[in-house]
């Protein structure tokens, strides 16, 4: 052995060398190092002379690189040897630690780092357990660049791609760490910017290890997520305070890789793009507790700005299980503030946007079905007051302008949503609100009494202002399609309420439907101009899908336009959703039948402002007046018929310089002029049907219907609906008749059936028909018999389907009365020879004649 060992003669003690630290005969002083236990350095372990040899005499001169290079041959060519080696690191930094010796840290860390990148061998697990355990020592210590310093070592062993799996490693500490690293309230900015940094960047190295590992523990646990997912929302949130404290352009680039909102972010952007189908609950749930617990719903900024981040990280398909969570978190908040409510919904709206894009799949009409409820039971709290429907005095009192705040925005996502499907969808959903919306029928009863009749009202309102939503900018080419039977029959069903308000929402929805071609807006406001060139309409020719359903459905349309107008609550509004329907009607969906119907319709109504049986007020005869003026002008230029447009500009002309109030330049003002006498209105002032017919007939138009005048059909639903009308006046008397049965009054005294009965019973029901009635004349019986039959075969064949049932319905019903009223004569008690009988309640009864004493025709006779 050398001099120098030779010397040493070290007294041991408990284990413990005491004796002074010898001179080596290399002349470097020994170091304490270099012996565990009085053992001389050359008879220590291998590995441990080796990891002692990267440490140098001063720490500040940093890892010995050839010893390094030394140390990871050695553990290549040994890696039974690696555990051990991470063992002694381990030991050797734990008491550095410490003993603050923090640059004998650095090393030790460096060299583990070095370690693991080069290391991949199969018992690399226990190496790496001593490495976690170094991580957590450094994450636990009080010292913000040790923190940072094991989060960075962490950080690189995350990027590490294991060869062999780890059944028994767990990273519950360093999840539970980093979260609180995150939550950095240090008084320094710089530092708490830098550990909150760190948190963040080793939550995202915590995923990036686990995420992909199905032997490590299941990072999507909600134990995890409900740490994760806040911790990074946390510095989302506070990224505000950090634009704020923005330094110079220059400094930008620097600080920007340095904000904790844009590395949250990103971190938040990996974590749910890494989701799979079952863990997106467990990611969106804290999102939305953290924004409950912290009140962002309200200021909703912050909200949106989250879910939107949610749904452009997540795989498209996963887009309804967002919207599933957000709908449900509805429910549970549906007794909360209005304005936390508007909140969720404004969320809703932003994200379904975005969903609809992916696969929403069967959310679309449970998400309708969830916003339509939330709606009434808006409606219930505003009538109420409070959420229970009794207030007391620990019932929270609902502000009204709140819930209506809350309403608006339902509504603004139903049509945000519904704008975004395709048609077959939105026919779907458009029919799905059309069912909830309650009438007055048979098969949807509506609550009765002061309270049922306003939540019925504002139930109406508000479904009807997302139908409206719906329906613009609706899109298809076949109108059987977008408006269905059992759709349009509901929709023109509500057209007949009292209500104005909901009276304009039906028309309304009817032009969004109709207009395919963006010409609503050009008829906003009614006029008779001169050229309608300068509107630029855009007309295409009627479809034969269209002309289809003109067919089955015009007379139905024309009826509710035609009930519409004598409303006398209509305001201008309604008057200029009338003319647009008109016009879109004629540009649409007209072919020469058609066109033809609708002038049949606007004289008609122009003969209710004249004849005013409906007691209508003076601006609203002045109104049908100028709004058949200005639909006249408008057909009259679009059919092209010289002598049509002359007549209706020269009537117009008429107007203007004698009866300005009967035009739509002075009716449809601020400040309307009307005449307060309108009961003499001269002939020059009013469009002739006659003339009309005869200028439409010379061109090609059918003249013999243009001189029938327009009768609405006769329906049940007027009876349904609350106004006065037609209908409900014969469904009324049908309903008298009926009940004048002989067993509830007194039975008028028979009479005897003769041939003159007969013929005054005909002569009456002819005198009731005077279209179809033949007058009796001795002179001319078969000229006008002839022509009698030409006009009815003629009616038949040219007249549409519904007035011909409608006509035939009223004459079967007034022949069947009158049928009624003979058998009632000839119907006699049966002959009884025992004379003259009382009945059973004491009135005596006609004495019948024996069977023996009757005469009987000859004709009779056998």
């Amino acid at each position: 052995m050398p001099g120098g060992y030779q010397q040493l003669r070290p007294t041991i003690t408990c284990g413990v060398s005491v004796s002074k630290p010898p001179v080596l005969e290399e002349g470097r002083p020994w170091r304490a190092t270099e012996g565990v236990c009085g053992c001389c350095g050359a008879l220590r372990p291998r590995y441990k002379r080796l990891v002692d040899n990267i440490f140098p005499e001063d720490p500040e001169d940093g890892l010995v690189k050839t010893n390094m290079e030394k140390l990871t041959f050695y553990a290549l060519s040994a890696p039974e040897k690696l555990d051990r080696i991470g063992a002694y690191l381990s030991e050797r930094l734990i008491r550095d630690v410490g003993r603050h010796r923090y640059g004998y840290v650095c090393i030790a860390m460096e060299a583990l780092d070095q370690l693991l990148m080069a290391c991949h061998c199969q018992s690399i697990n226990l190496f790496v357990e001593s490495f976690l355990k170094m991580v957590a020592k450094l994450l636990e210590s009080e010292k913000p660049n040790l923190q940072i310093l094991g989060t960075n070592s962490f950080v690189k062993f995350a990027n590490i791609e294991e060869d062999t799996p780890s059944y028994h490693r767990s990273y519950d500490f360093f999840v539970s760490r980093f979260s609180e690293m995150c939550h950095s309230s240090h008084d320094d900015l710089e530092i708490k910017t830098k550990i909150r940094m760190s948190g963040i960047k080793g939550l995202q190295g915590v995923v990036r290890k686990t995420v992909n590992d199905e032997l490590q523990a299941n990072i999507w646990d909600p134990q995890h997520m409900d740490k994760i997912v806040p911790s990074l929302l946390f510095n989302l949130q506070h990224v505000e305070e950090a634009e704020s404290r923005s330094p110079s352009p220059l400094q930008a680039p620097e600080k920007e890789k340095e904000n904790p909102a844009e590395l949250a972010e990103r971190c938040l952007r990996e974590l749910l793009g890494r989701a799979a189908f079952g863990n997106i609950k467990n990611a969106i749930k804290p999102v939305l507790i953290h924004l409950d617990n912290h009140s962002l719903w309200e200021p909703k900024v912050f909200a949106i700005r989250c879910f939107k981040i949610i749904m452009y990280s997540i795989q498209p398909q996963h887009s309804h299980l967002v919207i599933q969570q957000l709908l449900s978190h509805l429910d549970a908040n549906s007794r909360s503030a209005a304005t936390v409510r508007a909140g969720i919904v404004e969320v809703l709206s932003e994200a379904s946007v975005i969903a609809a894009t992916g696969s929403v799949g069967p959310t679309v009409l449970e998400m309708f079905n969830t916003l339509l409820r939330q709606l009434r039971l808006s409606i219930d709290y505003a009538l109420t007051g409070s959420y229970d429907g009794a207030i007391s005095l620990g019932t929270k009192i609902i502000k009204e302008h709140e819930e209506r705040m809350f309403q608006e925005a339902v509504i603004k996502t139903i049509g945000s949503f519904a704008s975004t499907l395709p048609t077959y969808q939105r026919s779907e959903v458009i029919l799905f609100i059309m069912s909830k919306v309650p009438l007055p029928s048979l098969h949807h009863p509506v609550e009765t009494g002061r309270t049922g009749e306003n939540r019925n009202r504002l139930t109406q309102i508000m479904l009807l202002k997302s139908l409206l939503q719906v329906s613009t900018g609706f899109q298809c080419n076949n109108m059987m399609s977008a408006l269905p039977s059992n759709f349009l029959d509901r929709l023109l069903s509500t057209a007949l309420m009292e209500d104005a308000e909901i009276r304009l929402f039906v028309l309304e929805i009817l032009i969004s439907f109709i207009d395919r071609h963006g010409n609503r807006h050009k008829f906003s406001t009614i006029s008779t101009l001169s050229d309608i060139s300068v509107l630029k309409l855009k007309v295409d020719k009627c479809s034969r899908q269209d002309t289809v359903f003109m067919k089955k459905h015009s007379q139905q349309l024309y009826r509710h336009i035609y009930l519409s107008c004598k409303e006398e609550t209509n305001l201008q509004k309604h008057y200029e959703a009338l003319y647009g329907l008109l016009a879109l009607i004629s540009i649409e969906l007209a072919n020469e039948e058609v066109v033809v119907d609708l002038i049949r319709l606007v004289l008609a109504v122009q003969d209710v402002a004249q004849v005013n049986e409906e007691n209508l007020p003076v601006y609203n005869r002045c109104a049908l007046y100028a709004l058949g003026a200005a639909y006249l002008n408008l057909i009259s230029q679009l059919t092209t018929v010289p002598a049509f447009c002359q007549h209706i500009h020269e009537v117009i002309e008429t107007r203007k310089k004698e009866a300005p109030y009967m035009l739509p330049e002075d009716v449809f003002v601020e400040r309307p002029r009307l005449s307060q006498n309108l009961d003499g209105v001269v002939i020059e002032f009013l469009f002739r049907q006659s003339k009309i017919s005869e200028v439409l007939g010379g061109s090609g138009y059918n003249a013999d219907r243009l001189s029938l005048p327009y009768i609405p059909q006769l329906t049940d639903e007027d009876r349904l609906s609350k106004r006065k009308s037609i209908g409900e006046t014969i469904s009324l008397q049908v309903e008298v008749e009926s009940r004048n049965s002989p067993e509830k009054e007194e039975r008028v005294p028979a009479e005897e059936i003769t041939y003159e009965t007969l013929k005054k019973a005909i002569g009456q029901d002819l005198s009731t028909n005077p279209a179809l009635c033949v007058t009796v004349d001795s002179v001319a019986v078969e000229e006008q018999e002839r022509e009698r039959r030409r006009q009815v075969v003629e009616k038949f064949q040219k007249a549409p389907f519904e007035e011909i049932a409608a006509h035939c319905g009223a004459r079967a019903s007034l022949l069947q009365s009158k049928l009624n009223q003979i058998f009632e004569i000839t119907i006699r008690p049966p002959p009884s020879p025992s004379g003259t009988i009382t009945a059973a309640y004491g009135q005596p009864q006609n004495h019948s004649i024996p069977v023996y004493e009757m005469k009987f025709p000859d004709l009779c006779v056998y």
